[in-house]
């Protein structure tokens, strides 16, 4: 009897191991599951405290890679493009701008006090020098290949000394310097050959010395010089390939030195120039396509030295007739190589 029982038990002992040997494939077949998928995660998060935790964890690693990619986000973008603050006033002496990076050194000034030199040919943007209010020397902007324009120099109003934007091939307008009013010394625009208009220089009603547009072959009219009434030193109008009209100078009437208006291809008359009444010297050569004075017809006066010459298509009596107008002959007075047109009767103060 006692055997019969003892085999009993083990029978139960041994279908016990049996089952419980049936529970384990299950559990690591479900921890396998939880390993490979974060959906069989989720679906075993209610029945599976080891899923549990699993799914915490993830939980929580996502969050904190979440937080910090936004925060990283949040801060690129104040950084970049939060609005400039002006407020470290003047910049001491000279400064010269030969990188993109030297931009930046200006930022938040609102003034120099010397110089400024920007002969940057890789500058693109000038947006950080968008403080500055006035320049205590001159402002030269020269060799810059790379600008397409000067946005960034809107605030300027005043140019102690001249103002100089030369070789700029890519500059396609002067729309940055439009709140300028006054350069002290000469103004030069020159050799920026993409440059189509003046435009950017209206506000501009004084200029200390010369003013001379030299070299853009581009420009049709001078439109934008219209605020400026008086030339102290020179009036330079040279080698502008396509300029057809003058009438931006038409409220200029005096200039203190020379009147040079040459090697200008395309223009016909000089009628922008009707308000000058007198000139220290009067130079006009070499404009293959003027045919006639008449632009020239409020000038009386030219105290030093005049030379009309190399205008091809322009007749001699027209030059002689501008010196009958005159109320005193320039010391010096030169007219020739002009269209020969054998003048009836001879001007009486033709050479």
């Amino acid at each position: 009897m006692r055997q019969f029982i003892i085999a009993g038990l083990a029978a139960v002992i041994s279908a016990g191991c049996w089952s419980q040997q049936e529970v384990v494939p299950d559990v690591e077949n479900d921890t396998g599951a939880d390993s490979d998928s974060d959906t069989d995660i989720d679906t075993d998060i209610d029945s599976d405290a080891d899923s549990d935790t699993d799914s915490d964890t993830d939980t929580d690693t996502d969050a904190d890679t979440d937080t910090d990619t936004d925060s990283d986000t949040d801060t690129g973008p104040d950084t970049d493009t939060g609005p400039l603050e002006c407020n470290l006033g003047t910049y001491s002496g000279d400064f010269g701008i030969g990188t993109q990076w030297e931009v930046s050194t200006l930022a938040g000034y609102t003034s120099i006090s010397g110089n400024l030199d920007i002969y940057c040919s890789s500058c693109t943007d000038l947006s950080e020098l968008s403080c500055l209010t006035s320049v205590g020397g001159h402002l030269l902007i020269s060799h810059c290949t790379a600008l397409t324009n000067l946005d960034g120099l809107d605030a300027l109003t005043t140019i102690t000394g001249y103002l100089h934007v030369f070789a700029n091939y890519d500059l396609l307008n002067l729309d940055g310097l439009s709140g300028i009013t006054s350069v002290g010394e000469y103004l030069l625009v020159g050799l920026n050959s993409a440059l189509t208009n003046l435009d950017g220089l209206s506000g501009i009603t004084y200029v200390g010395w010369d003013l001379r547009i030299e070299g853009t072959f581009a420009v049709t009219n001078l439109d934008g010089l219209s605020g400026i009434t008086s030339v102290v030193g020179d009036l330079r109008i040279s080698q502008n390939a396509a300029l057809t009209d003058m009438d931006g100078l038409s409220n200029i009437t005096s200039v203190g030195w020379i009147l040079n208006i040459s090697m200008n291809d395309a223009i016909t008359s000089l009628d922008g120039l009707s308000g000058i009444t007198s000139a220290g010297s009067l130079y006009i050569g070499d404009n293959t396509a003027l045919t006639n004075m008449d632009g020239l017809s409020a000038l009386a006066s030219v105290s030093n030295d005049l030379l009309i010459s190399e205008n091809v298509a322009l007749p001699d009596c027209e030059a002689c007739d501008l010196l009958d107008q005159f109320t005193s002959l320039p010391s010096s007075i030169n007219v020739h190589t002009n269209l020969d047109d054998s003048c009836t009767p001879v001007p009486a103060n033709c050479p």
